[in-house]
């Protein structure tokens, strides 16, 4: 069977000092597979979209900000990741410059600037503890993971920089 996954961007906006990184706090939706959670903002690229693109927008729609700079942090695999267990890639991004102020919610939940050195203390998926240090770490190499979930769980968790 061929994989075709959905094809996902995922983003964190860094303040203009780096310190602190806006997540949304997924407390909107009762129907929520991320409710309770932190994340990046992001989501599913379109029909005829590049993946730069599809970040901006999603940043767009998500926060009211425009990326003015952001760079690509790398690639994950989420093989079974998906409420029926759809597969699930992910270009995952760092923007560091935009302009415009933030929303403070939108319909998933409430816009929140977290300090970085923080972030491990957040409500999350188990799996963003994994790659969430090599989103904001020195390596310039980007990095690719794959992480299997089964059953809304982690499963396993590998990685390569090149």
């Amino acid at each position: 069977m061929p994989y075709t996954p959905i094809v996902a961007t995922l983003g964190y906006v860094l303040s203009p000092d780096g310190k602190r990184v806006l997540m949304i706090h997924r407390n909107a939706r009762a129907d929520d597979q991320h409710l309770g959670k932190y994340n990046g903002l992001g989501g599913k690229m379109e029909p005829g979209e590049d993946i730069a693109s599809c970040m901006r927008r999603e940043i767009r729609e998500e926060a009211g900000i425009e990326c003015l700079e952001m760079s690509l942090r790398g690639t994950l695999n989420w093989p079974g990741f998906g409420k029926q267990g759809e597969d699930w890639l992910g270009f995952i991004f760092v923007v560091t410059r935009f302009d415009g102020e933030p929303l403070a919610s939108n319909p998933e939940g409430a816009l929140e600037w977290v300090p970085v050195d923080a972030l491990d203390s957040l409500p999350m998926w188990e799996g963003d503890r994994h790659f969430l240090p090599l989103v904001f770490d020195g390596d310039p190499r980007p990095f690719h993971g794959v992480m299997p979930y089964k059953d809304g769980r982690m499963v396993s968790w590998s990685v390569t920089r090149l």
